[in-house]
């Protein structure tokens, strides 16, 4: 999968609205700062890191995961039924596999990334309502365009956090809602996991060849 492909925006969240004064940082800080550390370790360890994807799958959930609110996530990737009809354990199965998938794709990702300039622009929506949509662009390679990125993000214990990311009106959580949902109905939750789980080690095995 690409970071096009894996780069995809939820449908509105109803999430529980708390006070924004609360957040220790900006939401576009959030992801420029995020960015800015996740490019220059980049930068300076590419050649190791090639070697080493387990290095780089570290490096993701160091710096990326934890402005990511996985839970929030989840529930809706897998849609309201499947979710509360869920067990605890499958619930906890689930989001531990889908974080897997997202952090080993968006590092294989990174890879490919070539010094492309990035434009940050300030949050839009408003901040009171515990809801914003901060707006990136990538210059493409060759100066040929750019590739809008924007990240959904949601207060959570104080700190901002992505709960969507949309590339070129693609959104995450609605490519794979449709994808999961289709197979949950087909296959059901616990078969799920276990193809995310299979597909997990494939990853993991490519990447350390």
């Amino acid at each position: 999968m690409t970071l096009r492909a894996l780069i995809m925006s939820v449908a509105l969240v109803p999430l529980l609205v708390i006070p924004v004064q609360a957040a220790t940082k900006d939401p576009a800080d959030v992801v420029r700062d995020t960015s800015t550390q996740v490019i220059k370790r980049l930068q300076s360890e590419k050649q190791e890191l090639q070697k080493n994807p387990g290095r780089l799958y570290d490096l993701v959930d160091k710096l990326v995961v934890p402005h990511f609110d996985f839970v929030s996530m989840s529930r809706w990737v897998l849609g309201k039924n499947t979710w509360e009809n869920a067990s605890e354990k499958q619930r906890q199965a689930f989001m531990e596999q889908f974080k897997t998938l997202l952090v080993r794709t968006y590092a294989k990702a990174l890879l490919q990334y070539s010094d492309q300039p990035i434009k940050y622009f300030p949050a839009q929506g408003d901040k009171s309502s515990g809801m914003v949509m901060v707006k990136t662009e990538v210059q493409q390679a060759g100066g040929s365009g750019t590739i809008p990125i924007q990240y959904r993000m949601h207060i959570e214990n104080g700190k901002w956090k992505v709960v969507d990311v949309v590339v070129d009106s693609t959104s995450l959580i609605i490519t794979f809602r449709g994808e999961y949902n289709s197979l949950v109905n087909r296959i059901g939750l616990n078969a799920l996991i276990e193809r995310l789980t299979q597909k997990n080690s494939q990853l993991a095995s490519n990447g350390d060849q």
